[in-house]
């Protein structure tokens, strides 16, 4: 690689190999090629002058691609489909004659999209299921240890370290049925000619319509699809894109958010992301712990956020059968969208299989808001000794804003029980008061939740899934 020329940063330093390989110019070309034995191959059985020889010729020459000869070809003749078919032809000197019969460049290249799209989908899918497969953990491990809830980032009731993680997992799952739908239903666009009529083919197959329906069906089972699409234009509708990268976007947005809470815990110093031994967390202060890798999580994430406008807007400017402003456009936003989303994966699971937890933070923060929370818990207990409801209302009301000045306006501990266990009004000794300062008693059931939902939604997910948990997590590079 030359230092003199710009390298997109998802392929040196983010994305994995991989899904490098799957948006290369090999894993492209060579899937040309198959195309061409596909459509050689059907239009030999369906009774075209194609012939066996022919179609081995084109087969022993799916991978052995001379790129100098096409980046000639394609200076010469201004034409990247027409390149490759001289280079291919060059090798199979007998099948040259009849290589992309009746086809139209969107044959080889629409095709390819789709099946690279849906490669590339599986790759995410199984990324997603492993980071399921941490979270898992990590929830379960953590479904019953109390923590501080937020609600606008101020404390609220409490909820568990689990439970709040199950939040993450629970969108992941929402994510990874998008995928799946998105696998499922992706076609080949076939062979539909210049403006999606098939004239090319009718012709070639003297009138015959089955033939011509046919050879579709063939090519797609031949690309390991079950269908084509039933119409189109000259290219399959641009909303697949647009569809796939809205996918994209939404692991995107729930990658963002596990991230962003980590870097907010982090500044609590409640939970941590991984930190190595050797670690620098910062050139000018070395006491520093910066959250890097979450806050590489959100930077991606936002332009994979930003980055799903383009097929969107692609897919709103198609005139009629095609135009070509799709091309340029479709060859940075769809390869990057699924890098960039490959790389947010490789980091979240990184992250997730090493929370750092550190409990007695979480305790010390719970303590100081607790006795405001537990404050209603008191109230009754007081109303149950024949206490006045509102009276005592006015005066845990009255106590509440003294205390809170103590905190806010003088740095002092928070002084609510004391304050309450002082009043003849409640009635009630330090040890009775104490027993409400339990923060098990105020997580309601986010135990069972975290149960619940791990045995009843995540692990059906995980057994169907085996072999993603299988694979070996891909090295972060930096």
């Amino acid at each position: 690689m030359s230092r003199c020329i710009y390298e997109s940063p998802l392929s040196s330093r983010y994305a994995s190999d991989q899904m490098q390989y799957i948006f290369s110019p090999d894993k492209k070309f060579s899937t040309w090629r198959q195309l061409w034995v596909a459509l050689a191959r059907a239009e030999m059985e369906l009774g075209l002058p194609v012939t066996q020889d022919q179609v081995d010729e084109l087969e022993a020459h799916l991978t052995d691609i001379d790129y100098d000869l096409a980046a000639k070809k394609e200076r010469e003749l201004r034409h990247d489909v027409m390149a490759h078919i001289h280079t291919y032809g060059a090798l199979c000197p007998n099948a040259m004659p009849i290589i992309h019969l009746g086809a139209t460049s969107c044959y080889v290249g629409d095709n390819t999209d789709v099946i690279i799209m849906r490669e590339g989908l599986v790759i995410v899918r199984n990324k997603l299921v492993r980071v399921l497969h941490a979270l898992t953990k990590f929830a379960d491990k953590y479904k019953s240890l109390p923590t501080l809830g937020f609600t606008h980032f101020q404390a609220a009731q409490l909820v568990t370290v689990g439970k709040r993680a199950t939040l993450w997992m629970n969108e992941l799952l929402q994510d990874l049925n998008e995928v799946e739908y998105r696998i499922s239903s992706l076609r080949l666009l076939g062979c539909k000619g210049t403006t999606g009529t098939q004239a090319s083919f009718l012709e070639l197959f003297e009138g015959n319509h089955e033939k011509c329906k046919e050879l579709d069906r063939r090519i797609a089972r031949e690309m390991g699809f079950e269908d084509t699409v039933p119409v189109s234009g000259q290219t399959y509708s641009r909303k697949v894109d647009a569809a796939v990268l809205a996918t994209l976007s939404g692991i995107a947005q729930s990658a963002c958010k596990f991230a962003t809470d980590l870097r907010l815990l982090c500044h609590l110093k409640e939970v941590e992301e991984p930190f190595e031994a050797n670690q620098i967390g910062s050139s000018a202060m070395p006491y520093k712990r910066n959250p890097m890798r979450c806050e590489r999580i959100c930077s991606l994430a936002r332009y994979v956020i930003a980055d799903a406008a383009n097929p969107a807007y692609t897919s709103a400017t198609q005139w009629f059968e095609r135009t070509l402003d799709d091309s340029a456009n479709k060859r940075i936003s769809v390869p990057e969208a699924f890098l960039a989303v490959d790389a947010i994966l490789n980091i979240y699971e990184n992250v997730a299989s090493g929370l750092v937890v550190h409990e007695k933070v979480i305790e010390k923060h719970i303590l100081e808001e607790l006795p405001f929370m537990a404050s209603e818990n008191i109230m009754m207990d007081a109303v149950k000794r024949g206490g006045n409801r509102q009276q005592l209302h006015e005066r845990i009301r009255v106590h509440s804003l003294e205390a809170g000045r103590n905190v806010k306006e003088l740095g002092l501990a928070n002084n609510l029980i004391d304050l309450l266990v002082a009043d003849p009004l409640f009635g009630m000794s330090r040890e009775e008061m104490s027993a409400h300062m339990e923060p098990s008693r105020y997580i309601g059931r986010c135990p069972e939740q975290v149960t619940d939902f791990l045995a009843e939604y995540v692990q059906p997910v995980l057994d169907a899934h085996q072999d993603a948990l299988a694979d070996q997590a891909a090295e972060l590079k930096v």
